[in-house]
């Protein structure tokens, strides 16, 4: 039997009293603030992080001004191994509240619709949630129904600290150096923004922030995002007939106007959209935030074309109105950059392999902090957590999903000082 697997064979994990505790601190992120991070209480799990870390024996944990976790597990082999780094966000999503998180152990599941006790009417069923299938006879965790879980991304967390224990537990497992990276607003796109690179010195990285058992995420969509201004024509009411053009109208005239078939609610696997997130505004003047996606850059390309055909287009019958389309980059599809260093990927698949799990190579429709981290120079592929259902009240994930997770951490840091 593999060294590690008969090690894990004997360890109590950690993993889900540290999940248990991380969910019922409130870290969710906002769009609208101008601050860094977005949250001061993000700050809050990043200091407890910070005092398990040293408590565990490392030393040089810190979180600094922004919010960001950094420590360092030193290396135990000679070799001269490359220095990876692990990552996961502290925030949870601005979609669903996460205050006063109730975190509930439905164990030993067999199947049954999971009916969560302070809203009845939220049901996590296999129906609508299939990968419940997959889970018969392991421990379920829930919110209560009127929060999310906060699995996206504290399994991720969790997973990376009892993984980083246990390495600690077992000097024989050899490895170089490992660097630990959590981050706060991911969840709003601002992840990596502030990042110090000097500060997490490595060359290769891997976000623990997938769904699935045994999945790896090499590739993302590329992403934009727009801003539409529009100018409109007001008048007062009583006196506005063939005089007043609503900026309000004019918005709705053209979110009504986009390609039915380019809608997040329309597509699925690889295709893109444009997808409106927010309007705000009044008859003189109104803003539309607008997200676009596809996995290439023409594509993604052609999706800010279409918006700004679609706002010409409606701007032709409002003389008196203008309106201007600003588009900006977000993150581009990682797989750009992992296919130069396919080793990254390919000892991934290596370590879930060693942990008894059947790897599948998976695109994700959204982005992680590797996507823009593999741009910065950081090759980062995305790795399983187990979380399912994210950004909703019917979040869950399962206890012996994360604790391969954290099996297949260890197994890859010890593959690369093998391979080294």
């Amino acid at each position: 039997m593999n060294l590690i697997n008969e090690k894990f064979n004997q360890y109590s994990y950690t993993v889900t009293d540290r999940f248990i505790k991380y969910v019922q601190i409130d870290t969710q992120s906002d769009p609208n603030s101008g601050s860094f991070p977005s949250t001061e209480k993000q700050k809050n799990l990043g200091k407890l992080l910070v005092e398990e870390l040293k408590q565990m024996g490392i030393s040089n944990a810190e979180i600094d001004e922004y919010g960001y976790v950094y420590a360092e597990l030193p290396a135990n082999s000679s070799k001269k191994v490359p220095t990876i780094f692990f990552c996961a966000h502290m925030d949870t999503s601005p979609d669903c509240s996460g205050t006063d998180v109730k975190p509930i152990i439905h164990r030993n599941y067999q199947g049954q619709d999971i009916v969560l006790p302070d809203d009845p009417s939220q049901v996590i069923s296999s129906k609508n949630h299939p990968e419940l299938l997959n889970q018969i006879g392991n421990d379920i965790i829930t919110a209560s129904g009127t929060t999310l879980l906060g699995a996206d991304n504290k399994a991720g967390v969790a997973e990376i600290m009892d993984a980083i224990h246990f390495l600690l537990k077992h000097p024989e497992i050899k490895h170089g150096t490992v660097k630990i990276l959590f981050t706060p607003d991911e969840e709003i796109g601002r992840g990596t923004d502030k990042i110090n690179l000097e500060k997490l010195n490595a060359q290769f990285g891997y976000t623990i922030d997938g769904e699935t058992l045994g999945h790896i995420e090499n590739e993302t969509f590329s992403a934009d995002a727009a801003v539409v201004k529009i100018q409109g024509y007001s008048t007062h009411p009583g006196l506005a007939k063939n005089k007043m053009e609503n900026a309000l109208k004019i918005a709705a005239e053209i979110i009504q106007s986009l390609p039915k078939d380019k809608a997040p609610e329309t597509t699925e696997k690889k295709e893109p959209f444009i997808h409106p997130t927010s309007i705000h505004g009044n008859i003189d003047y109104t803003e539309i935030n607008f997200i676009l996606r596809a996995f290439d850059d023409k594509t993604l390309l052609e999706m800010g074309d279409i918006l700004k055909h679609t706002v010409n287009h409606v701007l032709k019958n409002f003389p008196r109105s203008k309106a201007d389309v600003k588009i900006y980059e977000q993150y581009r599809n990682m797989k750009q950059v992992l296919d130069k260093h396919p080793f990254v990927v390919d000892y991934a698949i290596e370590a879930i392999k060693r942990t008894g799990i059947e790897p599948t190579l998976h695109s994700v429709r959204g982005g992680t902090d590797g996507s823009r981290l593999s741009y910065m120079g950081l090759p980062c592929p995305n790795i399983f957590a187990g979380e399912h259902a994210f950004h909703s009240k019917q979040e869950w994930v399962s206890v012996q999903d994360m604790q391969k997770a954290v099996k297949t951490i260890v197994h890859l840091v010890s593959i690369w000082e093998e391979k080294s």
